[in-house]
């Protein structure tokens, strides 16, 4: 088994930064209300998901936590033709959020930044002598 396969289903790929997906799905929203499936769509063009799409499932759980928080709204859209779906909306304390995500997400790109300096440097040091 290559490293790529013993890995493919490891945190280290950042396929699961669950915690990622609250701030994306605000941004998503930021640009217009959308029904959940269209925001699963828009999630999956982002470069964190790399072409895949989010789990739905998680997603539409993060979306009914954000709802119950205030973060965003939802309403029943009953198109003329087909099911009724959920639309979802950014309220006003989303926006706020999403604002303190950017701050946030500011920092743990530096600190990233930091930390991935430390492991390059490590990578060229000679490997020391049990």
């Amino acid at each position: 088994m290559t490293d790529s396969e013993k890995f493919s289903k490891c945190p280290c790929t950042g396929k699961t930064l669950a915690k990622i997906v609250q701030p994306a799905v605000l941004a998503v929203l930021a640009e217009q209300p959308l029904h959940g499936y269209l925001i699963v769509q828009r999630l999956s063009e982002m470069m964190m998901f790399r072409g895949e799409c989010p789990d739905p499932a998680g997603v539409y759980r993060v979306l009914r936590s954000m709802d119950r928080r205030g973060l965003v709204t939802s309403s029943w859209d009953l198109g003329k033709t087909g099911p009724a779906k959920r639309r979802f909306t950014l309220t006003p304390s989303g926006r706020a959020c999403l604002k303190q995500w950017a701050q946030t997400l500011e920092h743990y790109a530096r600190s990233i930044e930091d930390l991935l300096a430390m492991i390059r440097e490590i990578s060229r040091e000679p490997h020391a002598a049990n």
